[in-house]
């Protein structure tokens, strides 16, 4: 698929119209990376209490999506809702798990000091870190199985378990919304089994989940919905509805064979 030329985006009379209560409601959202596309026109809505896989071929945009959603990457065109507001007066909602990649790991921090940067919201910027917030990092620690590395200096640990860490740090915001960026790369298959526990704890509770994520053999077992993004939006909603051959192909095109595209559209 070849983008169109990036000309000035005019958004039809219907584009800004959020559902009010959407955890997250984007409407013609267009990112560009020196006049190349990284998305185009790109629309969906999330419901409330629902995991959501992010999914799409390499440089199709997903993390851009992600870090446009919380204003890390600017855009050209679009409006981004949370719960019915601009993304900057509802971001305490909101809780971001960043791909391993993009962390120094030789930051001199340990694992409950990153915990306890999910705690700043309620402690306050440049306030003391008192000993019930340790308390309660450690609680998140123990959350994913790492209570016994919490004075382990976080480039020492392995790459699930650094993955482990950051998920307790998104725990400890009680988020409403849990923006995820490929929390599955990299990981050992105990550490994917935690990530997918918690995911479907915090949606038990009452939250939302939006997953980056690559591996479709297991979309419809980890995931109620998906947004399939090639750079546009190919589709989105409920896995069993958009989770169709005639998607899978448009997004994913000569890069999977048509057979392997028929079973995984199947298996959903």
């Amino acid at each position: 698929m070849n983008p169109p030329r990036l000309i000035p985006f005019e958004a039809p009379p219907n584009a800004n119209a959020h559902g009010a209560l959407a955890p997250l409601s984007v409407r013609g959202l267009t990112v560009a990376y020196d006049e190349k596309p990284a998305l185009w026109d790109v629309d969906f809505e999330i419901s409330q209490q629902d995991l959501v896989a992010v999914i799409g071929p390499n440089g199709a945009g997903k993390s851009t999506m992600i870090k446009a959603v919380l204003g890390l990457t600017p855009t050209l065109a679009g409006n981004i809702r949370a719960f019915g507001k601009p993304v900057k007066h509802a971001r305490k909602r909101i809780a971001y798990v960043p791909q391993r990649t993009s962390v120094d790991w030789d930051f001199p921090a340990s694992a409950e000091d990153v915990v306890a940067m999910g705690l700043y919201g309620k402690i306050g910027w440049c306030r003391p870190v008192r000993r019930r917030h340790r308390g309660s990092a450690r609680e998140h620690l123990d959350r994913v199985g790492m209570a016994d590395f919490a004075s382990r200096q976080i480039g020492q640990l392995s790459g699930g378990q650094q993955q482990r860490v950051f998920l307790a740090r998104a725990l400890a915001q009680e988020a409403d919304i849990y923006l995820m960026d490929e929390p599955f790369a990299g990981v050992d298959a105990a550490t994917e089994r935690a990530i997918v526990d918690v995911m479907r704890d915090v949606r038990s509770n009452g939250a939302t989940v939006v997953c980056v994520h690559h591996d479709l053999q297991t979309v419809g077992d980890y995931f109620d919905s998906a947004v399939i993004l090639n750079i546009r939006r190919i589709a989105a909603g409920p896995v069993t509805d958009v989770f169709t051959e005639e998607n899978l192909q448009a997004a994913y095109g000569g890069r999977l064979a048509k057979t392997e595209i028929r079973a995984i559209a199947d298996s959903a």
